[in-house]
Order: C-alpha cells, then structure tokens, then sequence
C-alpha cells in the first residue's frame, strides 16, 4: 500500500527530528568536551605560571636578601675601618703629645746630663768600634763631652777594648729636634741613632700592644698574646 502524502510528510518531519536531537545531542557532547579541555588547560597554564610566578618572586627575594647582606658587609667594614682609624689617629696624637714634652727633658740639666751617658754609651756597645765619631746639637757639645769622657773608662772596662771617641764640631743635628746623638763608625758609614725622637718611636713601637690594650682593652680575637 502507498504512502500517502501526508505519511511521507509525516516520516520527513521524523527523521528530520531524529537527526536535529541527534546533532543536539551530539554538539552538547561536544562543547561538554570542548569545555572540559579547555578548563584543564586553563589550570595547566595557571598552574604554569603560578610557579614561575613563584619562582620569579624566589628569586628575587634571594637577591634582595643578597645585596641586603653585602650592604651590612660593606656598612660594618666602613664602621670597622672607622674605629681602626679612630684609634689610630688617638695613639698618634698620644705619641706626638709625648714627642711635644721631650722639650721638657732637654731643658733639665741633671736629668738630661744622665739620659745623655746612657745613649752614648749604648751607642758605643752597639757600633764595638774602635774609632767612633758623635754628632749633637750644637748646644749640647759640652754635655755631651762630659757624657763621653764619663763612658770611655765604662765602656773599656766592660769589652776590654781601647775607643777613641771624636765629637763632631762640624756638622750638627738640627737645633729643632729634642735632644739626644746619633753615633757613627769611624768611616760614618753605620749610625746609630738614639735622638730622644727615635728612641720615643722605638719605644712607641715595642709598646703598642700594651698601649693599645690599657687605652681599648684587650682584643677578643687575638689567640695569641706572644
């Protein structure tokens, strides 16, 4: 039997249906899909980037914390350097406060006189020459005499050894300095210099570590005191 138009129509319009609920079906599935690999990709790709975020900001701390410690490195090597120079600049304006009252000694007599035996005879035990020549201030020749005519028997006595001491007349030390002579061997070509200004810096010098112990304290790293 013959379809009618009408069924024919009817069985069109059926299929029609069928198909646009099976492409209904079929695009919800699709854009379902669609959906879900887009929110997984979305979260890789934040989750992506939240890291190196985090490893941006990590690393940035790192190098502030870095230039931070360099900073206070450098801050507490300028202090130290500071104190180092502060108490440096002390113990010389120390040393030169002295240097200022050796003027003092010069213009004692009795006690510049003994002062004066003393380093020429230390001058005579250290050149052990047999001719020697001593060099003063031009003031002080007459005391200085005294000290070699005193020292000569002292000296012979002690190394059982004959000197002949020559007091220069020509060619004095600088009336500026403090006092003290400085003696040579008999072709001046080994002094020995005992000014009152170098036996002050030699004794500064042996004596720094005790200077500076009694004017800061002794120092809390120092393993060794030899």
């Amino acid at each position: 039997m013959a379809l009618s138009d009408a069924d024919v129509q009817k069985q069109i319009k059926h299929m029609m249906a069928f198909i646009e609920q099976e492409a209904s079906e079929k695009a919800e599935e699709i854009d379902a899909k669609a959906e879900e690999e887009f929110n997984i990709e979305k979260g890789r790709l934040v989750q992506t980037q939240r890291v190196k975020i985090m490893e941006y900001y990590e690393k940035k701390d790192k190098q502030i914390e870095q230039h931070k410690k360099i900073q206070m490195s450098n801050l507490m090597n300028q202090a130290r350097l500071k104190v180092l120079k502060a108490r440096d600049d002390m113990i010389t304006d120390l040393v030169n406060d002295a240097r200022l009252r050796l003027t003092d000694i010069a213009k004692d007599p009795a006690r510049y006189s003994t002062i004066l035996e003393g380093l020429v005879l230390q001058g005579f035990y250290q050149l052990l020459e047999p001719k020697v020549t001593v060099r003063c201030r031009k003031q002080d020749v007459e005391m200085v005499q005294a000290a070699v005519d005193k020292n000569i028997p002292i000296y012979k006595s002690a190394v059982k050894s004959n000197i002949v001491v020559k007091i220069d007349q020509e060619r004095f030390l600088p009336s500026d300095i403090c006092g003290g002579v400085e003696v040579y061997n008999d072709n001046g070509k080994i002094r020995v210099c005992n000014t009152l200004e170098s036996r002050l810096d030699l004794i500064a010098q042996q004596m720094m570590p005790e200077i500076r112990v009694a004017l800061f304290g002794a120092n809390p790293n120092r393993k060794f005191t030899d």
